[in-house]
């Protein structure tokens, strides 16, 4: 039987997938972690790769990332609806004695690890359906921007299977290879990631007190200040016009921007670090000033969008608490 040309199609673009993923790439690979990592031998390591699959249509997302075209707007409405803000609340209820043990121990505040976990998975019920495995492959070996940063994570994924004793071929994650309630990579797992139990194992997939506890971990090495604030509203005492885009990590203080027009919507000290962030917002301009804790949130992710709407979905839920 002849096949439809439809067929022939969808084999074609099959073998030009697979065939950016040079053989010898994956053998050198696989020679040159199984020398570094003594847990592994060489055929061990080709036998999981031989079981992953390319797909074109991870390429594809991660050179068009959502939050690179976005607008604040379009964004805040993501994460900002009822249902998510809902869920939060419930799942703060659920797990409210391991939220405070936490905070309490880290310094972190409750609403800010539920704002992350809220923003990367929706409270657990959106972990990612592409295997990590099969993304981590795609990337390493056929996305040449930044091949050698997931072939980097590909290795840590490897050894994180076998450090916490994963299935490689199973695990689900993201598009980019980042898994579980905190949406951590490979890398970011081995190195942040805590047990809420002591001398426990760290199950970031199934474990929402692993993840409340990672999450805080993630944070407080990144240097988060207990007590500081973490962003306030910047009103205008003046037209001001001609502001370039300032960097996220506090260089400023807040009086610097308060002698040029710019007044906080709560009182800050004028000494506090500080930087501007400026967001679009419905043809309009919205000011905020930048703290220090605001800069640790965005080292979980660099986009000023994700972190506001981590902050923003944090207060949201944290209206809630009492109920």
């Amino acid at each position: 039987m002849r096949k439809s040309l439809f067929g022939i199609l969808i084999t074609l673009i099959s073998l030009a997938s697979f065939a950016q993923i040079e053989p010898s790439a994956v053998e050198q690979f696989a020679a040159s972690f199984a020398a570094k990592e003594k847990n592994f031998t060489k055929d061990e390591v080709l036998s999981i790769l031989r079981q992953a699959e390319f797909q074109q249509d991870i390429i594809d997302k991660i050179s068009r990332p959502a939050e690179g075209t976005m607008t604040w707007e379009r964004y805040r409405k993501i994460f900002l609806k009822q249902g998510r803000i809902d869920a939060g609340i419930e799942f703060y209820k659920e797990h409210k004695t391991t939220l405070e043990k936490v905070s309490a121990d880290t310094g972190v505040p409750t609403e800010i690890i539920l704002g992350i976990i809220g923003v990367e998975t929706y409270f657990g019920r959106i972990k990612g359906s592409y295997k990590v495995l099969d993304a981590l492959y795609t990337l390493g070996f056929g996305y040449s921007r930044r091949g050698k940063f997931f072939k980097s994570e590909l290795e840590k994924f490897l050894t994180l299977s076998k450090l916490e004793d994963l299935e490689a071929t199973e695990v689900l994650g993201s598009y980019a290879g980042a898994m579980g309630y905190t949406q951590f990579m490979p890398s970011s797992y081995i190195a942040y990631a805590k047990s809420f139990e002591e001398n426990g194992t760290r199950d970031l997939m199934d474990s929402p007190e692993d993840a409340i506890a990672s999450v805080a971990n993630y944070l407080k090495v990144h240097r988060w200040k207990k007590g500081q604030p973490i962003t306030s509203r910047a009103e205008m005492t003046r037209k001001i016009t001609g502001l370039r885009k300032q960097a996220l990590r506090p260089k400023n203080k807040v009086s610097d921007y308060t002698k040029i027009g710019f007044n906080p919507a709560e009182e800050l000290q004028a000494d506090l670090p500080a930087t501007m962030l400026i967001f679009d917002k419905d043809g309009d301009t919205e000011h905020w000033f930048g703290l220090y804790n605001f800069y640790v949130i965005t080292r979980y992710n660099h986009s000023p969008l994700y972190a506001m709407a981590v902050y923003q979905l944090a207060e949201e839920i944290k209206k809630g608490f009492g109920e």
